[in-house]
């Protein structure tokens, strides 16, 4: 579909990986925000030496787009804190991505191991960081980037939280683009399991399109990798973690669109009948490395997922009664059938 050579994901994330991590002294290349064009759409300046940033999570979205409870609802319910439409969590971001969004709203420049604009850092750094914040807010996201390609971080994040003693304290969040098996490729056994039981910890995995061209169109990736991100989550789950998910549902074309989303629900009940109750699409907004990046394909693509958010809606309300559908997200059982 694309004019552009698809990405060789396996390549590019082997690359990467070996760029962004330091297995023998613990540390990943994280990205400092100071002079970078994504300070620019900050809301608070960046926090902890520039490595930090201060991440407002809104439950309001645009009129006719569901809702986002996520991280809201589960960090809310684990931690027993009170309702709210909004939350505030203390987001690091690794230095790389093996893929492309042209979406994204970070700067391509901050996912290629770009030394200018980051630096290794230890999980012990990163709460010493974290602590010395007059108010540091509950929740702690790993984002990217692409957090996967460094799986240790999540474990490394937890065993330091644990020696502190803020375990119980402090939710851990972190986001997966479903590219990749190195939670079991690179994890011990026991790392695997303690991520997979963790308590105060959720992963949030994004399904890039919904169908194999909105897919491609999306990442730069081959289009037989969406099929791919629906195995991935599947193995996930079968460990036990406490999974979500996000949709982006842009797409380059009006053709099919109905059909498109029709398959992509039945996909997600595929993986359990009840994901896509934890699934949330997101609405691609306008950030500034995003703007740059427009052009006639993308600026319809825009439009189109009004299109596709709408056939969500029908799809959901079709296959879902009403208190199914306004259970909060964290109390949405999803578990592996035997």
């Amino acid at each position: 579909m694309t004019e552009q050579k698809h990405i060789d994901t396996e390549a590019v994330s082997l690359r990467y990986r070996n760029m962004a991590v330091d297995p023998g002294q613990k540390r990943l290349l994280l990205t400092n925000f100071h002079n970078t064009e994504q300070e620019t759409d900050l809301t608070e300046p960046a926090n902890c030496n520039g490595f930090g940033r201060i991440r407002h999570f809104r439950r309001v979205a645009a009129s006719g787009w569901p809702r986002n409870p996520l991280p809201i609802d589960p960090v809310r319910s684990y931690l027993g804190l009170a309702p709210s439409d909004e939350l505030r969590a203390q987001a690091f971001q690794n230095a790389v991505c093996n893929w492309r969004c042209w979406y994204c709203f970070v700067p391509f420049n901050l996912l290629s191991a770009n030394l200018v604009y980051s630096d290794w850092l230890s999980a012990s750094q990163l709460i010493d960081l974290y602590l010395q914040q007059l108010d540091p807010p509950s929740m702690i996201d790993l984002t990217g980037g692409q957090p996967d390609l460094v799986p240790e971080w999540v474990p490394w994040m937890m065993e330091e939280l644990e020696q502190r003693g803020l375990g119980k304290d402090i939710f851990l969040w972190s986001d997966d683009n479903l590219s990749n098996d190195y939670f079991w490729r690179f994890l011990t056994e026991g790392q695997r399991e303690q991520v997979a039981t963790y308590e105060n910890y959720a992963r949030v995995c994004c399904f890039k399109g919904f169908d194999h061209q909105s897919f491609e169109f999306n990442t730069l990736a081959e289009p037989a990798l969406f099929d791919s991100q629906f195995d991935i989550f599947a193995r996930l789950l079968e460990t036990g973690m406490n999974l979500f998910a996000y949709a982006t549902i842009t797409t380059p074309s009006r053709a099919g669109i109905n059909d498109g989303i029709r398959r992509f629900v039945d996909r997600l009940q595929a993986v359990h009948p009840n994901l896509p109750l934890r699934t949330v699409p997101l609405e691609i907004q306008l950030f500034t490395p995003v703007i740059h990046r427009l052009n006639e394909v993308k600026k319809e693509a825009l439009k189109n997922q009004w299109l596709a958010v709408d056939a969500w809606n029908k799809e959901l309300e079709n296959r879902y009664s009403v208190a199914e559908r306004t259970l909060s997200i964290a109390d949405v059982q999803l578990r592996r059938s035997n």
